[in-house]
Protein backbone atom coordinates (compact mmCIF):
# COMPACT_ATOMS: atom_id res chain seq x y z
CA UNK A 1 0.00 0.00 0.00
CA UNK A 2 1.56 3.24 -0.64
CA UNK A 3 1.43 6.49 1.61
CA UNK A 4 -0.55 8.52 -0.04
CA UNK A 5 -3.63 5.70 -1.45
CA UNK A 6 -4.58 5.41 1.86
CA UNK A 7 -5.13 9.15 2.55
CA UNK A 8 -6.99 9.68 -0.62
CA UNK A 9 -4.01 10.82 -2.43
CA UNK A 10 -2.34 10.22 -5.89
CA UNK A 11 -3.49 6.95 -6.77
CA UNK A 12 -1.87 6.59 -10.70
CA UNK A 13 -3.53 9.76 -11.97
CA UNK A 14 -1.50 12.38 -13.28
CA UNK A 15 -1.82 15.82 -12.75
CA UNK A 16 -2.96 18.01 -16.03
CA UNK A 17 -1.24 21.82 -15.50
CA UNK A 18 -3.72 24.81 -15.93
CA UNK A 19 -4.11 26.03 -19.73
CA UNK A 20 -1.93 29.35 -20.28
CA UNK A 21 -3.25 32.50 -18.38
CA UNK A 22 -6.54 30.77 -15.89
CA UNK A 23 -4.49 32.10 -12.98
CA UNK A 24 -2.91 35.17 -13.75
CA UNK A 25 0.04 36.31 -11.51
CA UNK A 26 1.25 39.87 -10.74
CA UNK A 27 4.39 38.90 -10.12
CA UNK A 28 5.34 42.87 -10.79
CA UNK A 29 2.96 43.87 -8.63
CA UNK A 30 0.89 46.37 -10.77
CA UNK A 31 -2.79 44.99 -9.94
CA UNK A 32 -2.18 45.26 -6.16
CA UNK A 33 -5.34 47.66 -5.41
CA UNK A 34 -7.52 45.06 -7.99
CA UNK A 35 -5.85 41.92 -6.32
CA UNK A 36 -6.72 43.30 -2.49
CA UNK A 37 -10.47 44.22 -3.38
CA UNK A 38 -10.68 40.48 -5.21
CA UNK A 39 -8.97 38.76 -1.82
CA UNK A 40 -11.24 41.34 0.56
CA UNK A 41 -14.50 40.09 -1.38
CA UNK A 42 -13.95 36.88 -1.48
CA UNK A 43 -13.29 37.07 2.46
CA UNK A 44 -16.04 38.84 3.23
CA UNK A 45 -18.36 37.05 1.03
CA UNK A 46 -17.04 33.93 2.99
CA UNK A 47 -14.93 32.54 -0.17
CA UNK A 48 -18.11 32.67 -2.36
CA UNK A 49 -16.37 33.30 -6.04
CA UNK A 50 -19.19 34.12 -7.54
CA UNK A 51 -20.06 37.13 -5.62
CA UNK A 52 -17.12 38.16 -6.30
CA UNK A 53 -17.13 38.17 -10.22
CA UNK A 54 -16.73 42.15 -10.97
CA UNK A 55 -13.69 42.50 -9.14
CA UNK A 56 -11.58 39.25 -10.98
CA UNK A 57 -12.59 41.27 -14.04
CA UNK A 58 -10.99 44.33 -12.76
CA UNK A 59 -8.15 41.91 -11.95
CA UNK A 60 -8.28 40.66 -15.34
CA UNK A 61 -8.55 44.00 -17.03
CA UNK A 62 -6.37 46.00 -15.16
CA UNK A 63 -3.56 43.20 -16.26
CA UNK A 64 -4.50 44.04 -19.91
CA UNK A 65 -4.17 47.71 -19.30
CA UNK A 66 -0.46 46.90 -18.62
CA UNK A 67 -0.24 44.23 -21.24
CA UNK A 68 0.83 41.77 -19.03
CA UNK A 69 -2.58 39.38 -19.66
CA UNK A 70 -4.10 38.59 -23.08
CA UNK A 71 -7.42 39.24 -24.54
CA UNK A 72 -7.88 35.90 -24.81
CA UNK A 73 -8.13 35.76 -21.03
CA UNK A 74 -10.69 37.98 -20.75
CA UNK A 75 -13.23 36.17 -23.44
CA UNK A 76 -12.60 33.01 -21.89
CA UNK A 77 -13.44 34.14 -18.27
CA UNK A 78 -16.55 36.15 -19.47
CA UNK A 79 -17.70 33.06 -21.61
CA UNK A 80 -17.14 30.73 -18.54
CA UNK A 81 -18.60 33.51 -16.44
CA UNK A 82 -22.47 34.65 -17.99
CA UNK A 83 -24.86 34.56 -15.44
CA UNK A 84 -27.84 32.84 -16.76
Amino acid sequence: MSAGGAFGGNRGARPVPPEKGVFPLDHMHQCDLEKKDYIGCLKSSGHQSENCRIFSKKYLECRMAKNAQSMHSLVHWERDNKET
